[in-house]
C-alpha cells in the first residue's frame, strides 16, 4: 500500500553500512539520520548491510552507531542475528520487506513506503541499490540510477562536466586492462603528467569517497606504493595535480521549484595532516568554517556552479559540491558527492542549518520529495 492511499504513518527504512570501504562512515551517518527522523511523522526500520552483502535487521539505536575511544562501528555490531537477512521483493506490486533466519518460519516486517540510502561509495552509493530499488517500484532518497553513477566515478564525472562548459582541473587516469597489460606504460604516463603539470600528485581511487585510498605524492619515490593503496579500494585510478587555493564546499538541495544553493564552506588547512584525509574528517574532526569568508561575488559564483554540476549529472535531492577556489581568482570544480555524510560533524547539514534549514526539516524535506517522486523513467 502506498503513501498515497494510507492512513498510516510512511514508512522509512533506513538502509546503511554496505560493502564498500566507507562502511563506518555510513554507519555513523545512520546513526544522524536515525536520531534526527521525527518518529511522529514517520515509522522507521533500520536495515544494516554487512562488509559481506548480507542484508541484518539491526537495532534502532543511534548511540551505538558513533566513534567510540577512536573505534568505528559496523553492522556487524549491530545486527540482532549472526545470521537471519531481510529480503527487499524485487516487485514492483510488493513492498513487503520479509526478514528469514535458518530453520524458522521468515516473517513478514510490514511494507516499506520509501528507502533512505546513506550507503557511502562501491555497491550503495554508485548506481547498484538505486537500479534494485527501481526494480523493486520503491521511492528513494537522492538520486538516481545513471546520477548516482556518474557521481561515484571521477573520471565520469571529470568528463561531464567538462562536457558542460564546468572548468574543472588537470588529470589523468589509469584503467585496469592499462595497467594489467604494461605496468611500465601506465606508470610513465602518470610521471609524464607529472613532468607536464608538477610535483605533488594526488593518487586516488577512481571510485571511492571519504578520502579512502588517496596519497599525496611528493616525488618519483612514493609513487608505486600510492598506485598500490590506491588500487587496493579500485583497479581504476585518477591523478591529480595539486591545485594551489582554497578548499570550498556547497550544498545543494531540491526545493519544489528547483535546486537551490547553501551558503558554501570552508575547509581549512590541516596543519596535523597532508590534506584532508579520512582521519582529519572523521576521527581528528577538523572544523570547516561555515559560511565560508567569500565576497558575495565569490559566494554567488560557487552557488551557481554548485547547482550547474547538479544539473549537468541530472542529480536529485542533494549534492554537496567540492570546488578549489585559486590563487588567481577562479573556481575548479574536484567533485560532487550524491550522498554526501550526515554525520554531526559533515558540511552538508552544517551549511543547510547556516541557511536556515535545520538538520530535522533537512531530512524531512528529502524524505518528502522522495515520496512524491517516482521510480522509473522521469
Amino acid at each position: 500500500m502506498s503513501s498515497e492511499t494510507s492512513p498510516h504513518k510512511p514508512r522509512v527504512a533506513v538502509v546503511f553500512g554496505g560493502r564498500s570501504s566507507e562502511h563506518a562512515i555510513s554507519v555513523l551517518t545512520a546513526g544522524a539520520v536515525l536520531r534526527a527522523i521525527d518518529r511522529e511523522k514517520y515509522d522507521v526500520l533500520p536495515i544494516g548491510i554487512t562488509t559481506d552483502g548480507r542484508w541484518a535487521l539491526t537495532a534502532d539505536d543511534p548511540d551505538r552507531m558513533a566513534i567510540a575511544d577512536r573505534q568505528l562501528p559496523s553492522v556487524a555490531a549491530l545486527a540482532e542475528s549472526t545470521e537471519g537477512a531481510v529480503v527487499l521483493p524485487v516487485d514492483p506490486t510488493n513492498r513487503e520487506v520479509v526478514y528469514s533466519e535458518p530453520g524458522s518460519v521468515p516473517k513478514a516486517l510490514g511494507e516499506v513506503d520509501v528507502v533512505f540510502p546513506v550507503l557511502h561509495g562501491p555497491y550503495g552509493e554508485d548506481g547498484t541499490l538505486q537500479g534494485l530499488l527501481e526494480l523493486s517500484g520503491v521511492p528513494y532518497v537522492g538520486s538516481g540510477v545513471l546520477a548516482s553513477a556518474v557521481g561515484q566515478d571521477k573520471d565520469y564525472m571529470k568528463r561531464v562536466f567538462t562536457s558542460f562548459g564546468l572548468p574543472v582541473g588537470p588529470y589523468e587516469v589509469i584503467r585496469p586492462r592499462e595497467w594489467e597489460k604494461d605496468p611500465a606504460a601506465a606508470r610513465r604516463k602518470i610521471v609524464d603528467f607529472a613532468g607536464e603539470h608538477g610535483w605533488p600528485l594526488f593518487v586516488k581511487p577512481a571510485r571511492a569517497g571519504s578520502s579512502m585510498g588517496i596519497t599525496k605524492v611528493d616525488d618519483l619515490g612514493g609513487l608505486d606504493e600510492a598506485i598500490e593503496e590506491a588500487r587496493r579500494h579500485d583497479p581504476k585510478i585518477l591523478v591529480e595535480s595539486l591545485l594551489r587555493g582554497r578548499e570550498i564546499e556547497c550544498g545543494v538541495l531540491e526545493f519544489e521549484d528547483g535546486p537551490r544553493a547553501s551558503v558554501p564552506a570552508e575547509i581549512p588547512p590541516v596543519t596535523a595532516h597532508d590534506f584532508y584525509d579520512f582521519e582529519a574528517k572523521y576521527i581528528d574532526s577538523a572544523d570547516g568554517i561555515v559560511p565560508a569568508p567569500l565576497s558575495d561575488e565569490q559566494t554567488a559564483k560557487v552557488q551557481e556552479l554548485a547547482v550547474a554540476a547538479f544539473e549537468a549529472a541530472s542529480c536529485e535531492g542533494l549534492v554537496r559540491a567540492d570546488f578549489f577556489l585559486q590563487d588567481n581568482g577562479e573556481f575548479v570544480i574536484n567533485e560532487i558527492n550524491t550522498l554526501p555524510g550526515f554525520t554531526p560533524i559533515s558540511m552538508y547539514p552544517r551549511m543547510w542549518q547556516e541557511s536556515g534549514v535545520s538538520y530535522p526539516e533537512l531530512i524531512d524535506r528529502l524524505l518528502q520529495a522522495a515520496l512524491q517522486r517516482s521510480t522509473g523513467l522521469r
